[in-house]
């Protein structure tokens, strides 16, 4: 299928994965992902991604990770999350209504768009609605950016194929680290998953169906 009819507005919407504050942002507890996601370009390409997906009303969703300030409801099972649990106590993690928590700025969230917390677990399909969101949009493909292509942009490209959802992947609004090893993910393990473009095709795509 070609990408411009694979993000075919009508059944397209746009899923930022963690650009928070305090993941990619001002309040990043994560120096070296937050480097790399302005050296790959996550926060140049994904905030005109967003912008230009409005315009031709294209949803926007934000999946953003969360925790309450008593940790209710999260657990943890693996490193990853022992260690945001300690970044959380320490003040500089993602407490819900937290500056930490926020979107970056320039992501939103605009009226619009749609916010999907979760409170535990590493991927955004994971014990939330999104898939039931994405269904009631009757959304088919899932433009995908954001971080972090080590688990989270990762396991969310293989949710939404398991799921029966079409992945695009701007590679250029995408970030892992260390920077290289992000690239070989996707060119080994995500380029198996998704279509993979970037901003400048995507947004060409999506010129073809502006109203002259």
């Amino acid at each position: 299928m070609e990408l411009t009819e694979l993000v075919n507005p009508k059944h397209t919407v746009v899923v930022t994965m963690e650009v928070q504050r305090g993941v990619i942002g001002d309040l990043s507890s994560f120096p070296d992902l937050q480097s790399a996601a302005e050296n790959s370009g996550v926060l140049s390409n994904g905030p005109s991604i967003c912008a230009a997906a409005r315009a031709l009303s294209v949803r926007v969703l934000h999946a953003v990770a969360t925790n309450r300030a008593d940790n209710a409801g999260s657990i943890t099972n693996c490193r990853m999350l022992a260690a945001s649990q300690k970044m959380n106590q320490a003040g500089a993690g993602l407490v819900e209504h937290t500056e930490g928590a926020e979107l970056v700025p320039t992501f939103g969230p605009e009226p619009e768009d749609i916010l999907v917390p979760r409170l535990h677990g590493l991927t955004p399909f994971t014990s939330t609605s999104l898939d039931q969101i994405i269904r009631n949009l009757d959304a088919q493909t899932i433009v995908a950016l954001g971080v972090s292509l080590n688990i989270g942009v990762l396991g969310l490209a293989l949710s939404a194929v398991d799921l029966g959802y079409q992945v695009v992947i701007p590679t250029d609004a995408v970030a892992g680290v260390p920077l290289e090893y992000g690239r070989e993910v996707l060119n080994n393990s995500i380029s198996l998953l998704a279509t993979l473009t970037t901003t400048e095709e995507l947004t060409s795509a999506w010129e073809t169906y502006k109203q002259p």
